[in-house]
């Protein structure tokens, strides 16, 4: 069944973003390559964490927090505010998804597009700058501005405050299995992007639809 929505609601962090290049600036801060998944899956688990205990935390605090302690970890205690720094700076600098700028492109033409990232603002309005299509967005959210972060509910009835529709006619795209069961329990439709041919999670509510990448999706959402 073709789905289609009034506003597409995009995750960033590496739905949009390729995090490939953090696994060379770990290795420029003498860490391994391989910690690059662990880290930023700590980094979440944290955040889900103090969301339940009903903080709303800071992304990049968490973020460099943990990067301080995974340097100390693997290196030794010592001062590692340069290497954190470099990682950071990579972080916020990431590329699209070669996928993205078509799939944003052709998606823009089946609904207003907005994005709903659990970071700051500016990382995405930079990230989707550097890609040539920031003209393509309706608005930048951040659950800064909600109650807490995603897979929370408040996180998704922000957005649909702010883009002023209700939690139906959204479609939450994302490339993270707990996302795309959170934006279900709280109305949205989903759009789960599987660029690795993953095995979708059986705990989690599955998404309406699946697609490889972005330019897959839009087809899916303008097809037959």
């Amino acid at each position: 069944m073709t789905i289609t929505p009034s506003v597409i609601i995009f995750d960033v962090n590496e739905t949009l973003s390729d995090m490939g290049p953090l696994a060379e600036a770990f290795n420029q801060a003498g860490m391994s390559a391989s910690l690059t998944r662990p880290w930023f899956a700590e980094l979440l688990r944290d955040g889900f964490a103090l969301t339940v205990a009903g903080d709303n935390p800071d992304f990049a605090h968490l973020a460099t927090d943990n990067l301080h302690r995974l340097l100390t970890q693997t290196s030794g205690p010592g001062k590692y505010q340069k290497q954190v720094d470099d990682i950071m700076g990579v972080f916020k600098n990431l590329a699209l998804h070669a996928d993205a700028v078509p799939g944003i492109t052709a998606l823009s033409r089946v609904a207003d597009l907005v994005t709903l990232s659990n970071g700051a603002t500016s990382v995405a309005q930079s990230l989707v700058t550097r890609g040539g299509v920031q003209d393509e967005f309706a608005r930048f959210l951040s659950v800064q501005d909600a109650a807490r972060w995603k897979p929370a509910r408040e996180a998704y009835d922000y957005a649909a405050t702010e883009t002023g529709h209700t939690v139906d006619e959204l479609l939450l795209v994302a490339v993270h299995p707990w996302d795309i069961h959170g934006a279900h329990a709280a109305g949205l439709r989903t759009a789960w992007i599987n660029r690795t041919e993953a095995t979708y999670p059986s705990y989690f509510t599955a998404p309406d639809i699946e697609a490889e990448d972005l330019v897959a999706l839009a087809g899916k959402l303008t097809g037959p």
